[in-house]
């Protein structure tokens, strides 16, 4: 235990202070997989939805402090049982996620590094288990530094946890891993390569001959079987290739305008994922900003998954001169954490993209 404490030490207080991190440059998004996991579907905890944010942040901060704190030493007995709570809430979690396939991904490590359910179980089961050794071996836990510079590291720690939040909040990630990030073309992350693998499937069919169950297996092929057909299952041997972007869209009621807007040379793309919940004072800044980008030469356009009606009453209060269009709400709020938030593209290449904080940086 003196060897594999030390060693647990610094590997559990590491991966906690990256996967805090990782979360806490996106706060919102982690939000976001909260509430999946709070709706009906999964947890059934709705009433917990509306603080789904709060408690985005208290989690993920309290995950950076307690990797700082294990590390250094502070308060050992405190630190070691929040680590013991926190992980066996979350390996419930994601077995729960697993086991009922309710959620696909759990969002530990946010967007940098997609997990599958069961990997994510897996991870926190191995992670259990390094948190048990530090917790038999505790007595082998001691301060890095004298009690002056662990009560300020810990608390430096903290403070900064909470103000680099609050700052991604108010603008936007420090570092973006989703597949609209300045510099990347939307057109390529929706296209599939002629040459993409494709996925390799099983066909299990199942034939009554002569009053027997039959069953054969298939890559898809339908069996030359001299029986009646009862039923088939599928099951996805290896995945094929997926585009980084599935479901964005730019629609009306009857059309389909994405390829034609995202070919524009000059684009602005106004995003609000739900027009009732925007921000106004967000709402506020837009016509300034599109009817300078009309005088321009821009093509401006929005992009909400609000209802036509939500929409017009939108334009007419604040006197916009452009027109919204349809896009999933999941997907828009993929594009960027802000409601509204704004992009500059070219071409279909994201060329600027801001918070509704700092439309006034954009430059036109």
């Amino acid at each position: 235990m003196k060897i594999l404490t030390p060693i647990a030490r610094i590997f559990v207080g590491i991966l906690f202070i990256i996967s805090g991190f990782i979360k806490l440059n996106d706060p919102l998004g982690f939000s976001y997989k909260l509430q999946e996991y709070f709706s009906t579907e999964v947890l059934n905890l709705p009433v917990l939805e509306p603080y789904a944010l709060a408690i985005s942040v208290f989690v993920v901060v309290f995950e950076v402090v307690l990797g700082v704190f294990l590390l250094i030493g502070y308060k050992p007995k405190f630190t070691i049982w929040s680590l013991v709570l926190m992980i066996v809430f979350f390996t419930f979690l994601t077995f729960y996620s697993a086991y009922f396939d309710k959620v696909k991904d759990c969002g530990c490590f946010g967007d940098a590094l997609k997990l599958t359910p069961w990997e994510s179980f897996t991870k926190d089961v191995v992670l259990l288990g390094l948190i048990l050794i530090i917790f038999f071996g505790q007595k082998h836990i001691t301060p890095v530094f004298n009690s002056l510079w662990t009560n300020i590291l810990a608390s430096t720690s903290l403070i900064l946890s909470l103000a680099f939040g609050y700052h991604v909040l108010m603008h936007l990630p420090s570092i973006d891993f989703r597949a609209y990030k300045i510099g990347d073309n939307l057109l390529d992350n929706m296209a599939t390569p002629p040459d993409a693998p494709k996925a390799v499937q099983e066909f299990k069919w199942t034939f009554d001959v002569n009053g027997e169950k039959k069953t054969i297996v298939t890559d898809g092929t339908y069996p030359n079987v001299d029986g009646t057909y009862l039923n088939v299952e599928t099951k996805v041997i290896k995945d094929g290739f997926q585009p980084a972007i599935l479901d964005f869209s730019i629609e009306s009621e009857t059309e389909d305008f994405t390829q034609e807007f995202l070919a524009k040379e000059r684009l602005l793309m106004i995003i609000s994922y739900n027009l009732e919940t925007a921000e106004r004072d967000g709402l506020s800044q837009l016509k300034t900003i599109s009817d300078l980008a009309l005088s321009k030469g821009y093509t401006v356009i929005g992009l909400s998954a609000s209802g036509q009606n939500v929409k017009d009453q939108i334009k007419s209060q604040y006197g916009l001169n452009f027109e919204f269009y349809l896009c999933d709400e999941k997907a828009l709020k993929t594009v960027v954490r802000s409601n509204p938030g704004v992009l500059e593209l070219q071409k279909g290449t994201v060329r600027q993209k801001v918070h509704w904080n700092d439309i006034d940086d954009l430059e036109l």
